[in-house]
């Protein structure tokens, strides 16, 4: 009778988790080839952003290289558990207008699920206002070495408070590792800048 009771958990967890993985926001399944996990984000630099595909808040799909044009931030974080730091980064990242123009798009790139963050938003209004994009089971956040960097206090297993900077070209051009969860919005100004001054 055990072994029965013991068959039948197993079998039910298994197909909570397929049933999981296979609801979570079309992404992932987009990406072309094998994903390996990159151990050191900062081997990112000058070399071309890889591309992914990921859903926002509404549902939307968002893929990197249709915004080529553009330079964009990525702001890899833990999500909803890491309160209030990251709660107040997001909300400052997406409210900064110089940091979301029409040549600058900035979003913050989150493990969670869009379904827990209407409580959250109850919480923290200004939640609201940030550019989300859901990396639900991680995939983009290991391609970048998100995973392995200084900041993560889940080392592995959550990404930790990490910016990256693409050029128009999708080159990547600045990275920032941040273990003290600091707003940094003045600091990628800065290096937006020197990208945009001729050398």
């Amino acid at each position: 009778m055990v072994v029965i009771i013991v068959a039948i958990l197993v079998v039910g967890g298994v197909m909570f988790a397929v049933g999981r993985n296979s609801s979570s926001p079309a992404s992932n399944s987009q990406l072309n080839g094998p994903v390996t996990e990159l151990a050191d984000m900062n081997s990112l630099l000058n070399k071309p952003a890889p591309d992914f595909t990921l859903a926002d808040k509404t549902g939307a799909l968002l893929k990197l290289s249709d915004l080529r044009d553009k330079t964009i931030v990525l702001f890899f974080n833990e999500g909803l558990m890491c309160y209030p730091a990251c709660w107040d980064q997001m909300a400052q990242l997406a409210s900064d207008s110089r940091l979301n123009t029409d040549a600058i798009k900035s979003y913050s790139v989150v493990v969670d699920t869009v379904k827990n963050w209407g409580p959250a938003i109850a919480q923290m209004p200004d939640l609201a206002k940030a550019n989300v994009l859901y990396d639900t089971d991680s995939t983009v956040s290991k391609m970048y070495g998100m995973l392995k960097g200084t900041s993560s206090m889940h080392y592995g297993i959550y990404p930790g408070h990490t910016y990256i900077v693409i050029d128009s070209s999708g080159i990547v051009r600045y990275v920032l590792d941040d273990p003290r969860m600091a707003i940094n919005n003045d600091k990628l100004v800065e290096e937006i800048q020197n990208l945009q001054t001729p050398k």
